[in-house]
């Protein structure tokens, strides 16, 4: 069975607020960040980044190739999730400079710079972590500029990307730096609007105008928001005028004329001493009814306020603090006309504005402020983001966190961790990381620093309000640690409510499995709660069920067919549980009814987190099928007895499946046959020409196939019958797949 942490741990809130907990800027103080972007939902603050990480301590430019994220409910304590996209392991990306980002109806959105002024590229997930994808519609992997839809519009940079989704869900996207003959510094900028699938732009680009501009022109960091009906566009001025400021205009248009109104954030200074350098970064997002504005800085390089300031990538010590900035946030404040109040730099931040819940399961990298840690991320495309602690024991090494609410008290303390030394272990104190302790959880040694194991431990004294937590990391060897996620559990706290079966009875092996009837995720927090994994929020099937989905608030696609409900539109990477009864110990013939539109489909099955087959691949369905077609592909795997978490994975793109049905033997007799094809067998696949591609609408629901034999997209479009609008193509046999619009 599948094993199941500690729970999500609801406590009322005892004692009111924290009052007037404050944060410690910059956000990070382990690595170098910069260029900062910001959005909001109703639950968290996020914040993406680029990384001065990669530059070398004497850099004369910058070293920038990945974007990281983070996020806080409170705007004090803040998850780090680490590297969620990297060009360096992503084909056709060069670097990634000055992101821009937005989240709508639960998916996120970024537009991020290729290169450095390459053109804008376009990407979504369903979480901050990710798994970001393409969003690019039309076949291509560019919204603006080299390999784009359209071009950079004679803007002499063509990046520091903005995007900006209007309150009725229409999406702006924003580039431009720099100035050329064509666009001189008081024209630099563009704006585009994209059509409803979020994917192509309607027309080419804009010029952004901005009026009564003041002698400080605009150079770079286009970025819109929207406070009480008035838009926003604020931009840098850059430093070929001085100290570069971040200056704003207003409109009643979001695609202007605006009008300049001023500056809301100065190059960032405090007691005369500036703490930036040579240009000027920001994002703006409103948070559970406050205002705040994201900036870079160069507090570690300049050792502001007494921050350790930690080595360049090559080691060495005092980095060029130009190339090497921090990120730090500020509140920020409007007059009762509209216009923004500059934004005065804090070294405290904004208020801690709800307590922190410890009875949660946080990521590692979650806190106020950190001395004397590191940190490494895993980016593997196609995946969540993976980002784990890194202590230097040896030395002064901890976590703060502050504004602690352990109601009426907390008894426990989990850590998942890995550990390849013995003695290392996690002081738990409050105040200071020497003040009092309330517990200490011995690390189990692992023997290496990729095998994590849960870790429990008692702790006492903790109740009420904690102003300031401290995780204190103590060892006789650096980095002999990684620490990839904690949380506390308490008295008369509620346990989590594992997964369960669908219907509250676990399916019979041998017998049938109905797709559509995966398991009920569980409750609470911990690992073993999810019961399956979807790529987006929207149930592309619902519309086939009269609008309504057949299972709520999962997302999981499930079309209605004449023959019951199916799970289909289905992605690399999703994957879904069922809990099984298996009868006996044996060999089970398994069979899968599934349908496909290209060679490129295939999952595999797996029990406990172990596969019990190789990726199963699924034949093209021949002919003009509409989907309603299935075949049967089977194999045989080898089970044991007992209660277990059996786990469907697509490891290619677009199969629909109906059900899985187990017989006991190998090589059995299928029960119900549909055509069945033996993984033994040579299957031909098609008999279709190479030009013949299936159409599908934006809903993923498979509409007719078009012959592109010597014919424009759009004409052979026409000529099937197609009416206006946006498809997706796929060939029939091969991998290509791109965008097509047919126009009026």
């Amino acid at each position: 069975m599948k094993k199941i942490s500690i729970g999500k741990l609801g406590l009322a809130v005892v004692g009111g607020l924290a009052s007037m907990a404050l944060a410690d800027n910059p956000i990070s103080t382990y690595h170098y960040l910069a260029d900062p972007g910001a959005a909001a939902d109703d639950e968290y603050f996020y914040i993406i980044t680029d990384s001065d990480d990669p530059a070398p301590a004497n850099s004369d430019g910058y070293k920038i190739y990945a974007l990281y994220a983070f996020r806080s409910k409170d705007m004090q304590n803040w998850t780090d999730f680490g590297i969620i996209y990297d060009a360096r392991k992503v084909n056709g990306i060069n670097d990634i400079w000055a992101s821009g980002i937005a989240v709508h109806n639960g998916t996120f959105y970024i537009v991020f710079p290729d290169g450095g002024g390459g053109g804008i590229g376009y990407i979504k997930a369903p979480a901050i972590d990710g798994p970001w994808t393409n969003a690019v519609g039309q076949g291509k992997d560019k919204l603006v500029g080299g390999r784009g839809i359209i071009g950079c519009d004679g803007v002499s940079w063509c990046f520091d990307p903005g995007i900006f989704i209007d309150d009725d869900g229409t999406t702006y996207v924003t580039w431009g730096g720099g100035e050329s003959n064509s666009r001189p510094n008081t024209d630099n900028f563009d704006i585009v609007k994209l059509n409803d699938a979020k994917d192509a732009p309607v027309g080419n680009g804009s010029h952004v105008k901005v009026n009564n501009l003041p002698t400080r022109k605009m150079l770079e960091a286009s970025y819109i928001h929207k406070h009480n009906g008035t838009y926003y566009f604020s931009y840098s001025t850059g430093w070929q005028q001085g100290a570069p400021t971040i200056d704003y205009g207003t409109s009643n248009n979001v695609m202007g004329p605006y009008t300049w109104k001023g500056t809301i954030l100065g190059d960032p200074s405090m007691n005369g001493r500036s703490i930036n350098g040579n240009n000027n970064h920001h994002g703006i997002a409103e948070f559970k009814g406050h205002s705040y504005v994201v900036y870079h800085d160069r507090r570690i390089a300049k050792g502001h306020n007494g921050l350790e300031v930690i080595p360049a990538d090559d080691g060495r010590a005092n980095p060029n603090e130009g190339y090497h900035r921090s990120v730090s946030v500020d509140e920020m404040f409007y007059n009762a006309d509209g216009t923004i109040k500059q934004v005065v730099c804090t070294n405290e931040g904004p208020e801690q504005i709800e307590n922190f819940d410890p009875y949660d399961w946080y990521p590692a990298l979650t806190s106020s402020k950190q001395k004397g840690i590191r940190s490494r991320s895993n980016f593997v495309q196609g995946k969540k983001a993976e980002h784990v602690l890194l202590p230097l024991s040896s030395k002064e090494s901890w976590l703060r966190v502050s504004g602690v609410d352990f109601g009426t008290a907390a008894t426990g303390f989990t850590v998942e961790a890995a550990s390849a030394a013995d003695g290392n272990k996690i002081e738990i104190r409050t105040g200071s990381a020497t003040g009092t302790l309330a517990g200490t959880c011995a690390l189990k040694n692992t023997g290496s620093k990729t095998v994590y194991a849960e870790n429990k431990c008692e702790v006492e004294g903790l109740k009420g309000i904690v102003k300031q937590l401290f995780l204190v990391f103590k060892g006789a060897q650096d980095s002999t640690m990684v620490i990839k996620a904690w949380g506390f559990e308490g008295s008369g706290t509620t346990p989590p409510e594992p997964q369960k079966p669908f219907g509250g009875k676990a399916w019979a092996i041998p017998g049938k499995i109905e797709m559509e009837n995966f398991d009920e995720p569980g409750t609470g927090r911990g690992a073993g709660l999810a019961s399956y994994s979807d790529n987006d929020s929207e149930d592309h099937g619902a519309e086939s069920n009269g609008g309504k989905s057949y299972r709520e608030d999962t997302g999981v696609d499930i079309y209605k067919k004449t023959t019951g409900y199916v799970v289909g539109y289905n992605q690399t990477g999703e994957w879904l549980e069922y809990t099984v009864n298996v009868e006996k110990d044996g060999d089970y013939t398994m069979f899968a009814s599934v349908a496909s539109a290209a060679n490129t489909s295939s999952f595999k099955l797996s029990i406990d987190d172990n596969d019990i087959t190789d990726e199963i691949a699924i034949p093209a369905n021949e002919g003009e099928d509409n989907w309603d077609d299935y075949n049967k592909v089977k194999t045989n795997v080898s089970l044991t007895a007992g209660e277990h978490i059996l786990r469907f994975t697509v490891t290619g793109d677009w199969l629909d499946i109906d059900y899985i049905t187990f017989v006991e033997g190998k090589d059995a007799t299928d029960p119900e046959p549909i055509g069945t094809i033996s993984l033994r067998e040579t299957v031909h696949l098609n008999a279709m020409s190479s030009n013949t591609f299936r159409v599908f609408d934006l809903k993923g629901a498979l509409v007719g196939t078009v012959d592109l034999e010597g014919c424009k997209v759009q004409d052979a479009l026409r000529s099937a019958g197609f009416s206006q609008g946006v498809y997706m193509l796929r060939s029939v046999r091969g991998n290509k797949k791109f965008m097509a619009r047919v126009a009026e």
